[in-house]
């Protein structure tokens, strides 16, 4: 230990008695390799065992954490820190805290902002990974990664790294739960971060230890923040089938029903398809409307104008949807009428009709919930 160390490792802590003593001693076998000083950080997360009496006996520095949660405890750990480069691993002796030292090593020579301990090109014990993570759950979630993010990673939920701590105290990071490792890539990814890995693996849990990981709960958070980071997504995908489907609305009517080969098009069965599409197409967009009201992403110059409608505009254009729904109804009804109210063949007439306003109102609705979002945050 030193009070200039180059290394501070953290260990995330909640009620690890059983585990503690043997992570601290593996870990301090490989850290001695080197010729640098280090310290040990434990970030207890509210433990009611004698974790914090284990940890200050082997010389390791107590660092309470009172906001619950993995990516709160870590947080914690790594503001304590006082080291520039900061590694951290679960205390559970699932991790290869033997190489502590060749990660870290490997950090330095590559002068790299994360080194990670990727488990998926080491050796995984039998019973140490659920088939469910090691063949779906992480090689998807490191695939969406790499390719929203431009990354080129082996295993994204690896939670056995080495951060440079300048460069962590600009990325942002804010997650408190299990996400806290997809954001502290994602973050990374976004600011062009120099990334490196090594091989390592993955031990079983000990017998009798109670996995704080939670499958399909903690595989949502991952999700749904990898999603939220890439709001252009939706936005491409939103106006694409949007635009799309009304314009082959306006074919359908134009050209009517048409043979395609053996294919029967722009029928009745053709316009409710593209009705549907179009309004799936309107939500996937406003989704995007939303994630951008807080993400940093620049949107496209429609999305920005639409995002950036002062309150007289928004609400001619909440008007105006409205009137144009009400004449189409009414109109329909006063045709109805003149029919004396007898069946009417005006599907293929009316579906292109009920698109066009369908779509545009569930847009106007859907800006009127972003409007209402940006004032109330």
């Amino acid at each position: 230990m030193s009070d200039n160390p180059a290394l501070t490792f953290v260990f995330p802590c909640l009620n690890e008695e059983a585990t503690l003593e043997g992570c601290i001693t593996e870990l301090k076998t490989s850290l001695d390799q080197g010729d640098y000083a280090y310290e040990i950080v434990v970030a207890d997360n509210g433990s009611t065992d004698r974790s914090a009496e284990i940890a200050t006996s082997m010389g390791a520095r107590v660092v309470p954490v009172k906001e619950k949660g993995y990516g709160a405890a870590l947080r914690g750990g790594i503001d304590a820190a006082e080291a520039p480069y900061v590694m951290f691993a679960d205390a559970d002796l699932t991790y290869m805290l033997n190489h502590a030292h060749p990660l870290f090593e490997k950090a330095r020579e590559h002068d790299a902002d994360m080194a990670i301990a990727s488990r998926m090109t080491g050796d995984i014990q039998e019973g140490a990974m659920p088939p469910l993570h090691r063949h779906l759950g992480t090689p998807v979630l490191t695939k969406l990664i790499n390719v929203l993010f431009n990354g080129k990673l082996t295993d994204c939920n690896s939670g056995f790294r080495c951060i440079k701590k300048s460069a962590y105290d600009t990325w942002g990071i804010r997650g408190t739960g299990m996400e806290f490792a997809s954001e502290l890539l994602i973050k990374a990814l976004k600011h062009n971060a120099r990334t490196v890995e090594i091989p390592s693996g993955l031990r079983a849990d000990q017998p009798g230890r109670e996995p704080h990981l939670r499958t399909w709960r903690d595989g949502m958070r991952h999700l749904l923040f990898i999603l939220s980071e890439r709001p252009r997504l939706f936005e491409v995908i939103g106006l694409t089938l949007l635009i799309a489907t009304t314009l082959l609305q306006g074919v359908s009517l134009l050209a009517g029903p048409s043979e395609l080969g053996k294919l029967n098009i722009f029928d009745v069965h053709t316009q409710t398809l593209l009705l549907l599409l179009g309004l799936v197409g309107t939500q996937v967009y406003i989704l995007s409307c939303t994630l951008f009201v807080f993400e940093r992403e620049k949107p496209l110059a429609l999305t920005s104008k639409l995002i950036g409608l002062g309150e007289g505009p928004l609400f001619f254009v909440l008007l105006l949807t409205f009137l144009a729904d009400i004449a189409l109804m009414a109109g329909l009804v006063i045709y109805w009428a003149v029919q004396d109210f007898h069946g009417l063949d005006l599907m293929r007439t009316l579906l292109p009709g009920v698109h066009l306003l369908g779509c545009s109102g569930a847009l106007a609705l859907g800006l009127l919930g972003v409007h209402i979002f940006k004032r109330s945050r």
